[in-house]
């Protein structure tokens, strides 16, 4: 076969497996089952079935999942805002830093002392393990609508600790199994400051002179502005990362300072970045899938070393380390209880688990699949389950069907004083008529779609949850009309 012919099948064999991936996400909303599980399990049976398949480099691996790592980031960014954000930044802060740290270090001690495996060996599966993932996290509620302070918890935690558990696990691989407990303790602490604080940095001034550059400068065709920003992004990162800093982190805060600024383009920026970012999250798993051999996994003891390990994860570390910090906040407790179990491991854990192959640690196949195994539970029983617990916690996940029809005016100019809100659960303007809404806030409400039928906007029209408006005001007014659409947690 000819060098052209063998490129065709090379593409012809990749993009039936894309298509087959994506029509994957019906069995999986059918069984119930988060569709990254499908991936991970077709491609490690695949690499069983085709050994050739699991040729390919450990460091070809953690490129490509580095990519769609950051592709993800910062879409993951986007969606979340920093309006949603600063209501929960503490929280966040605390769950995706410390709570980090104190899983890492729950797991260490438990692989240690149940399995006997080494120290330094348990500190790095710790921390292999302890990050939320945000591919399974955003491809679980992509689709649906959590009210209330715990989904923006969820999504803003498994943003927030990838580049904390990828800091760390990189700080105690560079530390010399030799060391003492006080050097290898400093310099882990000392490296976890700088890529943290160096990643928080760049992503900041990044994400703002990004912000300006969107706002300001124009391009000539409209197809530009997306490919614009997702330049940026890995600009952002690969600048970091020089600078000794966590280029994840610097995507992610880019990604949230975008995410709510109005900007030429921005629905055609979100699609953009939404429809790679389901590309990248395949691509992830599929590659991951590919370095684990299922006959390796039930032939070992990482089957059942993984099990305990998930399920001690599970049900006992992650809420006695985060459950506390959770106690604080303004959540209730059925809420605080949804965030623990939506701890969702995923291609995080796996990316790291291939630098623990690389850190030349002994028995580090071994941890590489108990891993596997746990990712695997993680994503199956966790994300399997997370509808049933949200009832079970009075949290209100609704689905969002998709709606392909679009109705809008598109102008040359930003429009000043136009927003589009959808009603939360709670809002103020839920139960008011239109009328009350004219009166009483110096405000125009002149479209209203509910359940995907505009509605004609009469005077005695009362509004509900789920409605989306749009809604003028005057710009020269301070009126904030966020207040009136969306809850206040």
């Amino acid at each position: 076969m000819g060098g052209i012919e063998s490129f065709g099948l090379t593409l012809l064999i990749a993009s039936l497996v894309v298509s087959v991936a994506l029509l994957s996400n019906r069995i999986s909303t059918a069984l119930k089952v988060p569709a990254p599980a499908f991936f991970l399990v077709a491609a490690a049976a695949a690499s069983d079935l085709v050994p050739s398949l699991r040729q390919v480099s450990l460091g070809v691996v953690e490129n490509v999942v580095t990519v769609a790592l950051v592709v993800i980031l910062f879409d993951g960014g986007m969606t979340i805002g920093v309006r949603k954000l600063r209501s929960a930044l503490g929280t966040v802060l605390s769950t995706g830093v410390l709570g980090t740290f104190l899983t890492a270090g729950a797991l260490a001690v438990a692989t240690h002392l149940l399995f006997g495996l080494p120290w330094l060996l348990s500190l790095l599966l710790g921390a292999a393990l302890a990050p939320t993932d945000p591919a399974v996290v955003f491809s679980v509620l992509g689709n649906r609508e959590i009210t209330g302070r715990a989904g923006t918890v969820i999504q803003g935690e498994s943003g927030a600790n990838d580049p904390v558990g990828i800091a760390l696990l990189l700080s105690l691989a560079g530390i010399s199994a030799s060391a003492g407990f006080g050097d290898a303790t400093l310099g882990v602490l000392g490296q976890f400051v700088l890529e943290m604080g160096v990643g928080a940095a760049v992503g900041l001034v990044g994400g703002w002179l990004l912000l300006q550059v969107v706002r300001r400068v124009e391009m000539p065709a409209e197809g530009l502005y997306p490919l614009r920003t997702l330049s940026a992004s890995f600009v952002l990162y690969g600048a970091a990362t020089i600078a000794h800093g966590s280029g994840f982190l610097a995507v992610f805060i880019a990604g949230v300072l975008v995410g709510d600024a109005a900007a030429p383009f921005k629905r055609e920026i979100e699609r953009f970045h939404s429809s790679l970012a389901s590309l990248a999250e395949i691509v992830a798993f599929v590659v991951l899938g590919l370095t684990v051999s299922l006959f390796s996994l039930v032939t070992t003891d990482a089957w059942w070393i993984g099990l305990v390990l998930a399920v001690l994860l599970t049900f006992v570390v992650r809420p006695l380390m985060v459950g506390p910090l959770l106690a604080a906040t303004r959540m209730t407790r059925g809420e605080r209880a949804f965030v623990v179990w939506s701890g969702l491991k995923g291609a995080v854990p796996i990316l790291l688990g291939t630098y623990v192959l690389a850190s030349g640690q002994g028995q580090d196949v071994l941890a590489y699949e108990i891993i596997f195994v746990v990712v695997l539970f993680s994503v199956v029983v966790q994300g399997g389950l997370m509808p049933a617990v949200a009832a079970r916690c009075g949290i209100a996940m609704r689905e969002r069907p998709p709606r392909p029809w679009a109705l809008g005016i598109r102008t040359d100019r930003e429009p000043e004083g136009a927003r589009r809100f959808r009603i939360t659960a709670g809002a103020p303007a839920a139960g008011r008529t239109v009328e009350q809404l004219h009166l009483d806030d110096d405000l125009w409400i002149s479209l209203v779609v509910r359940g995907g039928k505009q509605l004609r906007v009469r005077s005695d029209l009362t509004l509900g949850e789920g409605d989306e408006v749009l809604v003028l005001t005057d710009p020269d007014t301070d009126t904030d009309p966020a207040k009136l659409f969306i809850e206040r947690t």
